[in-house]
């Protein structure tokens, strides 16, 4: 079966991203891409406003990209960040980060947002999607067993809702789904059939 997206025969997409859910699902597009991978600092300016967090990370993971880019060759990045209360949930980096991430989403509604940029040699553009995910009261049990069997460490909020945490504990999305899993496939098929 020949993919959809032939108009991006001849370009060479690059995604700057190890999540092994966003290779999954840019693959599940029909789009032939590699993976090039380069370390970024992915603090936030502590004055820069939540909901413009995964836009600003995005952003710089395509500024920072170590080699020019050809005529030929698409960037994409992406970033996804959670937000509860007015705070930003990034990847915890212990048992205990994870634990006390997922405790304060246990019985609450959350935001996330994932934001993708799409650069080439002549454009950038960064594009955003938002989701409501909804949990409901989580037992302490629960928390552990989900963070001692699928070790989310590599996880904004410490869940992916793939997940076994997401099939008992997710009661309703706001939203895209794929959004919550870091990849917003229909902004992404969007933007590239513009390419």
């Amino acid at each position: 079966m020949e993919p959809f997206l032939t108009k991006l025969t001849g370009k060479r997409i690059i995604l700057a991203s190890n999540s092994p859910r966003r290779q999954e699902l840019l693959k599940a597009l029909g789009v032939d891409f590699e993976v090039k991978v380069h370390p970024v600092d992915e603090t936030v300016p502590t004055d820069l406003p939540a909901e413009y967090a995964a836009a600003y990370l995005s952003k710089l993971k395509a500024d920072s990209f170590p080699v020019p880019l050809g005529e030929n060759q698409i960037l994409i990045t992406a970033d996804t960040i959670v937000i509860v209360k007015g705070r930003i949930l990034g990847k915890p980096n212990s048992e205990l980060e994870a634990f006390e991430m997922i405790k304060s989403l246990s019985g609450a509604t959350h935001t996330v947002m994932t934001a993708v940029t799409f650069k080439d040699s002549k454009r950038q553009i960064t594009v955003e999607d938002e989701a409501r995910v909804s949990f409901r009261f989580l037992e302490e049990d629960e928390i552990w067993y989900y963070i001692r069997n699928f070790k989310p460490f590599d996880k904004a909020g410490a869940y992916g809702i793939q997940e076994w945490i997401g099939f008992v504990g997710v009661t309703s999305i706001e939203g895209s789904y794929f959004t919550v899993m870091g990849f917003p496939q229909h902004l992404v098929y969007q933007q590239l059939k513009k390419w």
